[in-house]
């Protein structure tokens, strides 16, 4: 009689965090990178899936949408697939964290109606939306997952690893909450004033034509001030962190089924052409064929 062989899936642990995430896409489930190097530095950018950053040596600044945040050791930070975010600053050479790429709808298809397991990626009416500080009980636990994961193999090893995931998920939700209840009476991060007002203005407005100038009238504040303490702050231009505002706003207008040239008006482009240029640049493909895969 022919024995019977079967390749089990097993999860793999990635030294790279694009190919984690070019990995979550193509399973449309989830990878895991183990990073203790820098990649080639990312300008501001979105990608089509959930990102869990857990820092383990801490060092670092990002900036999530309009918010600053530093980087402690023991923060994890829940990042959805509309939000641009960018690491300005680098402390320290080596950067010990843990990142999950998560495919939106492989989350959903665990949650129930009483269990929304990626409410912890789109609830942002606490102080601190994107960051929970884990004590040091919750920072084992968590390590404690990562390790049940990537070591899970054999028969059954896909059930083991979604039941393993859901119950990491629901920990981690249980974290968000009652951290964000305790931050409750915080005052958000905040760096600079003058920038912070100008980050809210532009994510108010972004609708609208933004130019230099009119930020510079807005705020009473010389062009080359205001682009000089814009850029000391937050690493990027205040031009590219427009367009990717922008681009963040047309991928959820598009997901929700507005048409292309709809999206492009409510975004504030000031014409087709380089909504398309700017778009597929970030995105990877165009506006009509990321509204074909998403809607």
């Amino acid at each position: 009689m022919k024995e019977l062989t079967k390749e089990f899936r097993f999860m793999k642990e990635y030294s790279s965090c694009k190919i984690a995430i070019q990995n979550c896409l193509d399973t449309k489930s989830f990878s895991i990178a183990h990073l203790y190097n820098d990649e080639k530095p990312m300008s501001m950018h979105i990608h089509d899936s959930y990102e869990l950053y857990f820092s383990i040596s801490g060092g670092k600044q990002f900036l999530i949408d309009n918010r600053f945040y530093d980087i402690r050791p023991g923060d994890i930070f829940f990042i959805n697939q509309f939000e641009s975010h960018y690491i300005t600053q680098i402390d320290q050479q080596v950067h010990e964290r843990i990142v999950l790429s998560i495919y939106p709808d492989y989350l959903k298809g665990l949650s129930t109606p009483d269990t929304d397991l990626d409410a912890c990626f789109h609830t942002r009416s606490i102080p601190s939306p994107h960051r929970v500080a884990l004590n040091d009980e919750e920072q084992k636990r968590f390590i404690f997952f990562i390790h049940r994961l990537i070591s899970t193999s054999g028969f059954g090893a896909d059930i083991v690893e979604r039941s393993v995931f859901s119950e990491m998920m629901v920990f981690l939700n249980r974290a968000f909450y009652r951290h964000g209840k305790q931050e409750a009476d915080e005052t958000a991060v905040s760096y600079h004033s003058q920038v912070d007002d100008i980050l809210s203005y532009i994510n108010q407005n972004i609708q609208s034509p933004l130019t230099i100038e009119d930020l510079s009238g807005h705020f009473y504040l010389s062009p080359s001030y205001l682009c000089r303490i814009f850029k000391s702050t937050t690493g990027m231009t205040i031009n590219k962190y427009i367009t990717a505002k922008r681009i963040t706003l047309s991928k959820s207008l598009l997901s929700e089924g507005c048409s292309v040239s709809e999206t492009c008006e409510r975004c504030g482009f000031n014409d087709y052409s380089n909504f398309l240029k700017a778009f597929t640049k970030a995105v990877g493909i165009s506006p009509k064929k990321y509204a074909q895969f998403n809607t």
